[in-house]
């Protein structure tokens, strides 16, 4: 007998009642529509910029189905930290993201809690002069697109966080950035949108996308065909892997990141704050979401065909470590191209499910309680590992595929999908409607990787 659908209600009350909040292959499915014979639109992936785009698409009347292979928000759009902010993004993410949490806000008022969003502030706090100047740098781009941005001394900083006199420098602070709550915005988004007429099914995998006189003309799923005009693949760290079997490369990485939350705890801070070497935000349960920028690559044959393309970004900052171990997300796992008939790595790999790094738990451990002393003791009560979707220049593709009419590219947001989900998907839903862009969206083309553009890495993970 096919899950029935979480209502909006159900998924707050699961939050609430259960101590582990990561999806898995054994969550149970909660969006299981039937396949329809065509749609306006295929999305292919359910993670926090696929929903997005059908939320905007199905605003302008188009009708869509979103398919996913595991679970709506399975993997890291309900594994990430929850960040919702402009603040330190890439200049040209910017605007983006500043509509994003304008975006947010709306969608929190009219959804309910079970979006989670709180315009309570972004601070990154500077330990020394060294660390301000470099925060410093930034604020010609806030000053550029009118962001509220401030940099304050060392008693506004000390005061923010409740700490000592004299133990921050200074602290850069965005009072309109905000947060979320990862687990459940999107899974809330997705019920609304189904109630709006978009299809979703998760546990459905689609293996190829169908062409017809060089036109998208459908996709075929493991469950079946369905017609449409037009397919967006935001698969996350899935997505090169589909597009080489379309004779498509992005130069496309998976590494993991490393999450804790803690048990409920004094508010210390409203919103979010980097710390230097920690990171936390103040969770709507009364804990904190943790994390550290440690992020761990696994070793396969993509991490040398891309090589070249990621030099640049080792010099930005990003604790990324290379290390040795088993990648499903790699091309070299499936052997060869498949046919719409062919089971596909995407269903032996519903979830991707990673444990989290020892390593980066016990440096966030150890930081935090260095940091902010008033949290010592407070318990980690749960961890995990997200794989991130990471590109060389640390900004994600949105684009078509020229030589494919019809086809769409969302990916590669490199950690900062969530924050930016509301506003990515409007501007994709904006460019499959054939409208103008209100954006200059250079920065994002596809063809970047094989026009001899040099890589310029935005900020780090």
């Amino acid at each position: 007998m096919a899950a029935r659908n979480l209502s909006v209600a159900d998924v707050i009350l699961q939050k609430m009642e259960s101590p582990v909040f990561l999806y898995n292959d054994n969550t149970p499915i909660s969006f299981t529509d039937d396949l329809p014979e065509a749609v306006d639109v295929t999305i292919i992936g359910g993670g926090v910029i696929g929903i997005c785009i059908a939320w905007f698409l199905r605003e302008r009347g188009y009708s869509v189905l979103v398919c996913d292979k595991g679970r709506v928000a399975g993997e890291q759009s309900s594994r990430n930290w929850g960040w919702v902010r402009a603040m330190g993004r890439d200049p040209d993410e910017v605007p983006i993201a500043m509509e994003a949490i304008g975006l947010w806000e709306q969608l929190s008022e009219q959804l309910g809690p079970g979006i989670g969003f709180k315009r309570g502030g972004i601070a990154a706090f500077a330990r020394n002069e060294k660390e301000l100047a470099e925060l410093e740098e930034w604020l010609p781009v806030a000053k550029q697109y009118g962001l509220n941005t401030a940099m304050l001394g060392s008693e506004a900083a000390n005061d923010m966080i409740s700490a000592p006199q004299g133990r921050w420098a200074g602290v850069m602070h965005t009072p309109s950035d905000g947060r979320a709550e990862p687990f459940t915005a999107v899974k809330t988004l997705a019920t609304a949108l189904q109630a709006r007429g978009g299809l979703i099914r998760e546990a459905c995998a689609v293996r190829t996308i169908e062409q017809q006189a060089g036109n998208i003309c459908g996709v075929n799923t493991e469950h079946g065909y369905v017609k449409c005009s037009s397919a967006v693949v935001a698969g996350g760290v899935w997505s090169a892997m589909f597009l080489r079997n379309l004779g498509i490369t992005i130069p496309q990485l998976a590494v993991r990141g490393t999450v804790a939350r803690t048990a409920e705890a004094p508010e210390i801070l409203s919103g979010a704050a980097g710390l230097g070497d920690v990171y936390l935000r103040r969770r709507q349960d009364g804990g904190y979401t943790i994390a550290c920028e440690m992020v761990e690559h696994f070793i396969g044959a993509s991490s040398f065909r891309h090589l070249t393309k990621y030099i640049p970004a080792m010099f930005t900052g990003s604790d990324i470590r290379a290390r040795p171990g088993k990648d499903p997300t790699q091309p070299w796992f499936f052997s060869g191209k498949w046919s719409g008939e062919d089971e596909t790595a995407f269903e032996r790999h519903r979830v991707l499910n990673p444990n989290p790094s020892a390593k980066a738990l016990k440096t966030m451990r150890k930081n935090l309680d260095k940091r902010v002393p008033e949290l010592n003791g407070v318990a980690f009560t749960e961890s995990w590992g997200g794989m991130i979707d990471a590109m060389p220049d640390i900004v994600p593709v949105m684009d078509k595929v020229e030589s494919t009419p019809g086809l769409f590219i969302a990916t590669g947001f490199s950690a900062h999908g969530f924050g930016i989900g509301p506003g990515a998907g409007k501007v994709m839903a904006d460019m499959i409607a054939g409208d103008q862009p209100r954006y200059d969206l250079s920065r994002f083309r596809f063809g970047r990787f094989s026009d001899g553009s040099k890589m310029r890495p935005g900020p780090a993970l």
